[in-house]
C-alpha cells in the first residue's frame, strides 16, 4: 500500500494519476497548501523542500515529482509505463522526464510566484521570462511529437506523458496555454479521454471547466 501526500492539481498529480492507471492500492492524503501545511515542521521532516508530493514507499518517504513518476513505473513493470531498459524509447523517456523537471517545472515557479526570485519590484520581468521559457518548452515538445510521436517516448504511452499532461494543465490560464500547440493538444485530448483521468478528477475534486 502506497500513501501519497499531495494537493489537488499540484505536483503530486502525475504520481496520483499513475497510481490509478497501474491499479496499485494507495491512500491519498491531501496537504492543505492554503494554510501552509507543507511548511510545517512535521511535513518538512518528510520533504525538507517544503513542497508536495511525498510518497511513502515500503514505510519510508520519497519526494520529487519526477522521481516518483519514474519510481512508480519502475516498480510496476507489468503495467507497461516504463519502456524497456536499453531501448530508444527508454532513452527518450528518461531524457524528457528530467528535461521537464529541470526546465519546465522550475519556470512555472517563476510564473506563479515571481516575487520569490527577485522581489516584488522585479516580479513582472520574472513572470515574462518564465512565460517565455514555458512557451519555448512547448515549442520543443511539439517539434519532438511531430517528428517522433505519437507519444513522447515514441509508439507507446509511458509515465512521462502523464508528467507532461500535469505540466500542460498548469498552463490552462496562461496567455498561450499548452493546447495552442496542435500536436500536443491532440496528445492531451487522448490522455484526458482515459478513464483514469476521470477517476483522478473525482479523487482530487477538480474539473477542467
Amino acid at each position: 500500500m502506497y500513501k501519497l501526500m499531495g494537493a489537488p492539481g499540484a505536483a503530486s498529480m502525475a504520481a496520483h494519476w499513475l497510481l490509478i492507471e497501474i491499479g496499485a492500492p494507495y491512500e491519498f492524503q491531501s496537504v492543505d497548501l492554503g494554510v501552509g501545511e507543507h511548511k510545517r515542521p512535521t511535513f518538512l521532516q518528510l520533504n525538507p523542500n517544503g513542497v508536495v508530493p511525498v510518497l511513502w514507499v515500503d514505510g519510508a518517504p520519497v519526494y520529487e515529482s519526477a522521481a516518483l513518476v519514474l519510481l512508480i513505473a519502475e516498480r510496476h513493470p507489468e503495467a507497461g509505463f516504463a519502456p524497456r531498459v536499453g531501448s530508444r524509447a527508454r532513452h527518450l523517456y528518461l531524457q524528457w522526464c528530467v528535461h521537464f523537471a529541470n526546465t519546465l517545472q522550475p519556470a512555472y515557479r517563476g510564473w506563479f510566484y515571481p516575487a520569490e526570485w527577485a522581489g516584488p519590484e522585479a516580479a513582472a520581468r520574472v513572470k515574462e521570462e518564465a512565460r517565455a521559457r514555458i512557451e519555448a518548452a512547448w515549442d520543443r515538445l511539439e517539434a519532438h511529437l511531430v517528428a517522433q510521436g505519437p507519444w513522447i517516448a515514441g509508439e507507446h504511452l509511458s509515465a512521462v506523458d502523464l508528467q507532461a499532461a500535469m505540466l500542460a494543465r498548469w498552463s490552462r490560464n496562461m496567455p498561450k496555454p499548452a493546447t495552442a500547440w496542435p500536436t500536443l493538444a491532440r496528445c492531451l485530448e487522448r490522455l484526458k479521454a482515459r478513464p483514469s483521468y476521470r477517476a483522478l478528477q473525482a479523487a482530487e475534486g477538480w474539473s477542467d471547466a
